[in-house]
């Protein structure tokens, strides 16, 4: 199974954020007051704006082209020494590649004042084509080591330059704007710096890294800018600290995660609604172990293929174990336990798998690219005809487990053979097709990438939109034509013969850590009422009430509600910190509730609910979380 779990958090902005879900936050930062008319309808303006993309407009992808280079040659002219690589645009803006000493905040703001010069003077970008013994002669020249290893590598004649007037000149195939004057330079923005190897090889010369990020017109560096800014109060790592959800403890070690109990506890919801459902959809569930032999390895081909990705091998009375990196040999070996009929096909088979993937310490995220993650994987053997009715049935599975969290606009891609394969001609047009087809029932639109395949079959990938607007790849579907050949599984069909059934790779959270991440920014750590951590916090106006709340607190747990007392500060306080943690349901106490044997409860969302009786509480409480529905 391809790893989507360890990839990082996504880079594309399909959108500006809503001012809808900060409006709790911002009323919370100001001591609930409401922003200035003027604040708010800027606000209101920049989340309006739709932001492009490189896709979408050729002129912003130009624009960012353009501004590397112009960055490039604003550095050059501030440090003579500095040596250039490479730069390219990227999905919201560009970055260049320097060998040069490490550059400071206070650098970026010259870089930047040099840039908007440049841009000022209108100067030219000029095409000029040269041989390649004319390019080599111009780099050695400049004394641009880089640039020679990068001639090197391109293969096409003629070698294109681009100049920008007759001052600075790279090694580029283009494309770019016709003068730096059509760059509105309030439109761009040096954003950071940061290490880089060159040729992304850790035993290379470490790199500094300038982004940058550049936009058509003012009006979308500041909606792009609101974004960014959104995306930081979402940032999960700052809110799982807040809340107290999790954390990386580095004494042992990075990218391993520890899940506190307000964030186990979401855990444990989402494990029982994923393996009750799967019940319910006909999946048999599986535990298998941490380590195995590394044989078991080497018949998958993981070692010949993965070693990268893999930590060292552990010695285990004098044979090699090697920590798992992904779960499919283990259901293999499951499967092949006993003799299948081809009456027993489709055998489908889920685990919550932990595995553990060797990633370099700069590259871990917070729970989007860790060491060691749980997939929510499942493997599907079935007959050539079962194809297309099991893809279906996944992608209905999918459907209704991402619905649950709200999360309903896919970008569903097709992914069909690459020029390197294994499988027949004949197995791979009849797997495709399946596919197709499966999407076609579905009613789902899809992307053909052509040649975009695993070697071993065809895949969907879907990717999900959060609240921001950002896609995240969380499912994949990939058929497998090599594992079953590799461990030799077979089934009897009705002739009594043996023959290899299809095996189907299927993930649809990805990984509990990672999509933890993605839920807590998508929900900005304002689970729903189903999902929360606590769902109601009872509060005491003073201790003379905290009989009645403990009572009241152990009748809510009996109910399979997630209750607790808070006490000790004055009630305006209490209620506060009951916001900042973004409890949902907040029950106050005094005489009069204790008296009469009630709650006043007060919603998050939607305000003061009134009085009511303990059992009324319960059930409005239980009829919501049943129906995932707030209060």
């Amino acid at each position: 199974l391809e790893p989507l779990s360890s990839r990082g958090p996504p880079r594309t902005a399909v959108r500006s954020a809503s001012t809808s879900a900060a409006a709790p936050e911002a009323a919370e930062a100001t001591g609930g007051a409401a922003p200035s008319e003027t604040a708010a309808e800027e606000v209101e303006a920049q989340a309006r704006v739709v932001l492009p993309t490189n896709e979408s407009s050729e002129n912003l992808l130009r624009i960012r082209h353009t501004c590397a280079h112009v960055m490039a040659m604003a550095v050059q002219k501030l440090f003579p020494d500095s040596k250039v690589t490479i730069g390219p645009w990227i999905d919201n803006g560009f970055y260049y590649d320097f060998d040069m000493e490490p550059l400071t905040d206070k650098d970026l703001k010259k870089i930047k004042k040099e840039m908007d010069r440049i841009i000022r003077r209108n100067l030219p970008l000029v095409r000029e084509e040269v041989s390649r013994e004319e390019a080599q002669k111009r780099i050695q020249a400049l004394n641009e080591p880089y640039k020679l290893e990068i001639l090197e590598r391109i293969k096409e004649e003629p070698i294109t330059i681009y100049h920008i007037g007759e001052e600075w000149w790279d090694l580029c195939a283009g494309p770019h704007v016709e003068s730096t004057g059509k760059i509105q330079r309030k439109a761009v923005e040096l954003e950071s710096v940061a290490g880089a190897y060159w040729r992304g090889d850790e035993n290379n010369q470490m790199l500094q890294r300038i982004y940058g990020t550049a936009w058509e017109s003012e009006d979308q560096l500041k909606a792009y800018i609101h974004f960014k800014e959104e995306a930081k109060r979402r940032d999960h790592r700052r809110l799982g600290q807040d809340l107290d959800l999790f954390s990386i403890q580095e004494d042992a070690g990075g990218g391993l995660v520890f899940w506190h109990p307000k964030g186990a506890i979401i855990r444990h919801i989402l494990e029982d609604s994923w393996k009750q459902t799967h019940l319910q959809r006909g999946y048999d569930l599986l535990y298998t172990p941490h380590v195995a032999k590394a044989d078991l390895w080497k018949i998958s081909g993981h070692i010949d293929f993965y070693k990268e990705n893999m930590y060292n091998q552990m010695d285990v009375e004098d044979e090699p174990y090697q920590l798992r990196p992904m779960n499919c040999p283990y259901h293999i070996l499951v499967y092949k336990r006993k003799l299948q009929s081809y009456r027993d096909l489709p055998i489908r088979v889920a685990e919550l798998g932990t595995v553990y993937r060797y990633e370099l310490s700069g590259a871990l995220h917070g729970l989007f690219r860790v060491r060691g993650f749980t997939q929510d994987d499942a493997h599907i053997f079935c007959l050539e005809d079962q194809i297309k009715d099991e893809i279906r049935g996944v992608l209905d599975l999918t459907e209704e487990i991402l619905g649950q969290f709200g999360f309903r606009n896919y970008e569903v891609n097709l992914s069909t053979r690459p020029e390197k394969s294994v499988g027949s001609d004949d197995i791979w047009e009849k797997a495709t097709i399946a596919l197709k087809d499966a999407l076609d029932d579905k009613g789902w639109g899809y992307t053909v990438d052509e040649g975009g395949g695993a070697f071993y079959g065809p895949k969907i990938d879907l990717k999900i939109e959060d609240a921001l607007g950002r896609k995240w790849q969380c499912s994949t579907v990939q058929v497998d034509f090599n594992l079953p050949e590799r461990f030799d599984i077979t089934y009897v069909d009705s002739h009594t013969e043996k023959k290899r059934p299809i095996m189907i790779h299927r993930a649809i959270l990805g990984s509990l850590e990672r999509f933890f991440g993605i839920l807590i920014e998508n929900y900005a750590g304002d689970f729903p009422l189903w999902l929360a951590p606590t769902q109601a916090r009872i509060l005491p106006v003073t201790n003379n009430e905290l009989q009645y709340c403990n009572e009241v607190a152990s009748e809510l747990k009996s109910r399979g509600i997630r209750a607790e007392v808070c006490h000790g500060e004055r009630l305006p306080k209490l209620i506060r910190n009951a916001e900042t943690q973004k409890v949902p349901l907040m029950a106050v106490v005094g005489p009069k509730e204790v008296e009469a044997r009630t709650l006043t409860i007060r919603s998050r969302h939607n305000g003061e609910m009134g009085t009511m009786p303990v059992d009324d509480f319960i059930s409005k409480i239980q009829s919501a979380v049943a129906e995932k529905s707030s209060l």
